[in-house]
């Protein structure tokens, strides 16, 4: 086989087993699961944030022993909504973030049908979420070293993670502090004029402009825009000054398209346009 996805309900340690075994005998695997996300020499992409990661896959090979296999990992689906819109604001100095995500019952792989307790209710806690809020976009932000990722030194980020009375959709209140403050025409700029290599490339499941800004004060709305190029961009709205902070504002990302599935199938077709995986 050319590749396969891995997005399986099995304890860490048989998942890392697994998908090793698959990546030693020459087939490259692009998962979903969170097991080898925190594994030194593996990729943890998002296409439009971070293609040059794909690099360590070269030393994970050499690791493996094979010439062809490898493992390469998404994001957490919550990242998805903030840090896609924190990513070109780096250029400012990001220093310090705090943000509250209210995510969806489909990213605990329920229903309102299979978790009827959801309905009219709020839960104040994900297990493990708001660590992985607060780590990974560190990964994402780091370099490739001397064969493995080291994580950014920052910014700082504290979270918080909430389950929220919706089918699809992950939302997050995003607060923000700067070294060298933009102003809010620049930030908007920075969004506007944001390609990432997804673009460049015109990959088939990339949104042709990712980060979408709407002016109206009472979006984006979960209902309304999460399909918003087909579930593969992000929304972002409500950006304006803060007491504490420098600014804050609002993102919303498509936890089961952008945040999963969509964002597995992303990652391969950025792994086939590189040339990471080729056909048998």
């Amino acid at each position: 086989m050319d590749f396969v996805f891995s997005a399986v309900d099995m304890k860490k340690e048989e998942i890392q087993a697994l998908e090793e075994a698959y990546a030693r005998r020459g087939c490259p695997v692009v998962s979903n699961n969170s097991a080898h996300r925190w594994t030194p020499d593996v990729p943890m992409v998002v296409p439009e944030i971070n293609p040059e990661h794909l690099r360590v896959i070269e030393a994970q090979r050499r690791r493996l022993g094979t010439e062809r296999g490898f493992i390469a990992v998404k994001s957490n689906c919550s990242l998805q909504s903030y840090v896609p819109a924190l990513h070109p604001l780096r250029a400012f100095g990001l220093e310090q973030v705090l943000v509250c995500t209210y995510q969806a019952i489909s990213g605990a792989g329920k229903t309102f049908e299979t978790w009827p307790e959801m309905v009219d209710n709020v839960i104040p806690y994900i297990g493990g979420e708001e660590e992985k809020s607060e780590q990974e976009p560190l990964k994402l932000w780091g370099r490739v070293e001397n064969g493995v990722i080291v994580n950014a030194a920052g910014p700082s980020i504290t979270a918080q993670c909430l389950r929220v009375p919706a089918s699809n959709g992950h939302m997050a209140a995003v607060f923000a502090r700067f070294r060298n403050k933009p102003s809010l025409d620049e930030i908007k700029a920075a969004w506007a004029g944001f390609q990432g290599r997804a673009q460049e490339l015109a990959l088939p499941s990339a949104p042709k402009q990712f980060l979408h800004y709407f002016e109206e004060p009472d979006r984006p709305q979960t209902r309304l825009d999460r399909m918003t190029e087909g579930g593969m961009a992000v929304c972002i709205g409500r950006l304006r000054p803060d007491t504490q902070y420098d600014y804050k504002f609002v993102c919303l990302s498509h936890n089961t398209l952008r945040g999963a599935a969509g964002g597995a199938v992303l990652l391969a077709e950025l792994l086939c346009a590189e040339g990471y995986i080729q056909r048998r």
